[in-house]
């Protein structure tokens, strides 16, 4: 089964002094494209490909299974895409979410909708939390996936993933916990 790690710094966090320290030198000299065939290209690539086989020594990973995105939007793009539109061909047409998402979370949703998936959102209640029952009683034979957000970036109420993670577990549905962390 394929893991995801969300490593996004979050558009409110300032960069890290050591994070800084090591990329200012980067940004400054070798800011070509990774994709171009001139040397300053070439270096650029050789520098992601190294920071690919560092991160993933870290994770216990494959270098070609590490995926780099520009951010959140993009990286919610990628899984819910990446893992329903496979699922659509299989019969698995239904994806459960949370009313209380984030936006790139919930414009994905309504672009697989478009596509033909039952989007479910299930409530979130006064404290913003969502019940594991809830989740229980909406998996169907037809879920392809269940993505809750972890930790909501407004209010920051914390969501009983483990528990949802194993409802998720014992009926054989994927589960994309969504990392937003206030």
């Amino acid at each position: 089964m394929k893991r995801f790690v969300y490593a996004d710094n979050s558009a409110t966090t300032e960069i890290s002094k050591p994070v800084l320290d090591a990329m200012l030198p980067i940004l400054q000299s070798c800011y070509g494209n990774p994709s171009s065939l001139y040397e300053m290209g070439s270096k650029a690539k050789g520098i992601i490909e190294d920071a690919r086989a560092t991160v993933a020594k870290a994770l216990g990973a494959n270098p070609n299974e590490i995926i780099f995105t520009s951010g959140g939007s993009e990286a919610d793009n990628l899984a819910l895409k990446g893992v329903c539109e496979p699922l659509l061909k299989k019969g698995k047409n239904e994806i459960i979410s949370s009313a209380f998402e984030h936006h790139a979370i919930l414009h994905t949703l309504d672009y697989l909708k478009g596509l033909g998936f039952k989007v479910i959102l299930l409530p979130v209640y006064e404290n913003g939390i969502v019940k594991p029952e809830d989740l229980k009683n909406a998996i169907t034979d037809k879920t392809a996936m269940v993505s809750i957000m972890y930790a909501n970036n407004e209010i920051g109420t914390i969501q009983p993933i483990k528990e949802l993670g194993e409802i998720c577990k014992n009926a054989g549905v994927i589960f994309i916990p969504t990392p937003y962390k206030p």
